[in-house]
């Protein structure tokens, strides 16, 4: 059994009320962690959804920190490592016309995209009409906090 800290939690999901509520509370294993992960994940409000967002960089933005979710971060945008100018500066624009259009950060589970598939979804997406965007971006935070749920479990051995 381990119990995983809300700090800990935080790097996973920066939403406070998910952190407290998967704080807490012993896991037998890493499923189990997941499990209830996703669960308080999809009852989160679209305002807990937003902090999450918030403490998300821009893609192809690196995040400078020293700690866990920063290193997360810059290791799960690898794909924008070795973009040309070109791609950077079309993800730039992208970024701003996306938070033009639905007043967040542009989400996206980087890890094992290029910099152009990233580039790709953006555009695409950018043809969402919000609702549906909503929907896509709470898929998206799912994602990537079960990465991160998995590499802290295995961090905390």
């Amino acid at each position: 059994m381990r119990e995983l800290s809300r700090d800990d939690l935080l790097a996973c999901c920066a939403s406070a009320r998910w952190a407290d509520g998967v704080a807490g509370r012993p896991y037998s294993d890493l499923p189990a962690l997941l499990d209830r992960g996703d669960s308080v994940l999809a009852m989160l409000n679209w305002a807990d959804v937003e902090e999450a967002l918030a403490a998300h960089p821009r893609i192809g933005d690196r995040s400078p920190g020293a700690d866990r979710e920063s290193a997360w971060s810059r290791d799960e945008q690898s794909g924008t490592a070795a973009a040309g100018q070109d791609v950077l500066r079309r993800l730039r624009e992208g970024n701003r016309a996306y938070e033009d259009r639905f007043g967040h950060v542009y989400l996206v589970c980087a890890t094992g995209k290029s910099a152009g598939e990233m580039l790709a979804i953006l555009e695409d997406r950018l043809g969402n009409v919000p609702e549906k965007e909503r929907m896509v971006v709470r898929d998206e935070l799912g994602k990537i906090v079960r990465l991160r749920l998995a590499k802290l479990w295995e961090e905390t051995a």
